[in-house]
């Protein structure tokens, strides 16, 4: 991972410059925002196609200028959300936009691109592996992370929905209280497994008969980054 500490760092600059898309993530995004949330920033860049003639290449992403703010270049995003990366997924879905060139509206454009029935399988896997880690706190600590606890359930709904309705929403809409109460650490273990169980079962019901395609349309996004990339060479000729 690269992660600049000099102010100076020429990998800050990728997004200073050329950012083309920015946003809120976290709770802000989730509407799960309280008094002491952070603002968590995420963003796309578009690193100059000339770059990529030298043999050290640009990063593939960036940690700042800002506290909290990560942003990933242009083509190792689109690879994350054709993979259906929970996290690159969501982003391109913030209600908080901050930033967007015209690269950016086109990126955008092709969020239905991205979805596919694949989103079960990584979303099910990143599941498992944070419900696994509540366990073990639970083991160790008598209680999960609540807040833990928390982003998962909506994890959980969003990804039912996803498959239900084939649109990705991620502002949690009436479920904020619920959850803030799980965050509050006023709802028991037992009833959260319960919560998490029944999910889980919607989801796999939800996945058999989803309007998603099985695969996300690959050809569009290639065609987009091909554009983007030319455009890039052309204006620094």
């Amino acid at each position: 991972m690269h992660r600049p500490k000099d102010p100076k760092d020429p990998a800050l600059d990728l997004v200073r410059d050329h950012t083309v898309y920015a946003c809120v993530m976290g709770s802000r995004a989730f509407g799960l925002a309280t008094d002491d949330s952070d603002t968590d920033r995420r963003g796309v860049f578009l690193a100059p196609t000339p770059l990529f003639w030298r043999f050290e290449k640009p990063p593939t992403h960036v940690e700042g200028p800002a506290d909290e703010q990560f942003s990933w270049e242009l083509e190792r995003f689109c690879e994350l959300a054709l993979r259906a990366n929970p996290n690159v997924l969501e982003c391109l879905h913030s209600p908080l936009v901050e930033h967007v060139t015209d690269t950016g509206r086109e990126l955008l454009a092709l969020r239905d691109a991205f979805l596919s029935r694949q989103a079960h399988d990584t979303f099910a896997r990143y599941a498992l592996g944070q419900h696994k880690k509540l366990e073990a706190d639970v083991r160790l600590h008598g209680a999960p992370r609540w807040k833990h606890a928390m982003h998962l359930l909506r994890l959980l709904t969003s990804c039912r929905d996803l498959l239900r309705t084939g649109g990705l929403t991620i502002d949690v809409g009436d479920q904020r209280e619920p959850l803030l109460a799980v965050k509050r650490g006023e709802v028991a273990w037992p009833e959260i497994e319960s919560w998490m169980e029944r999910l889980a079962e919607e989801t796999e019901a939800a996945a058999t008969r989803s309007p998603l395609p099985a695969e996300p349309d690959r050809q569009r996004v290639a065609d987009f980054l091909f554009r983007a990339r030319r455009a890039s060479a052309a204006a620094a000729a």
